[in-house]
C-alpha cells in the first residue's frame, strides 16, 4: 500500500468511526427524548388525579357530593 492508499484508507476508517459515533449519539438522544416524554405523561396523569381528588374534597366540604 503506498502513502496515498494508506491515507485514503485511514480517512475512510475515520469517516466510518465518526458515522458510527454519530449514530450512537442520535440513538441516545432519541432514547432520552422518549424517556422525557413518558415522564411528562406520568406527571400529567398524577396532576390530573390530584385535581380530581381536590375537586371531590371541595364537593365533600361544601356538601355538593350528597
Amino acid at each position: 500500500m503506498n502513502n496515498n492508499q494508506s491515507a485514503s484508507y485511514q480517512a475512510g476508517q475515520a469517516k466510518g468511526q465518526a458515522e458510527e459515533k454519530s449514530s450512537q449519539l442520535m440513538d441516545q438522544a432519541s432514547n432520552a427524548a422518549q424517556a422525557a416524554k413518558e415522564s411528562m405523561q406520568q406527571a400529567g396523569q398524577q396532576m390530573q388525579e390530584k385535581a380530581q381528588q381536590a375537586t371531590e374534597a371541595v364537593k365533600d366540604a361544601t356538601g355538593m357530593n350528597k
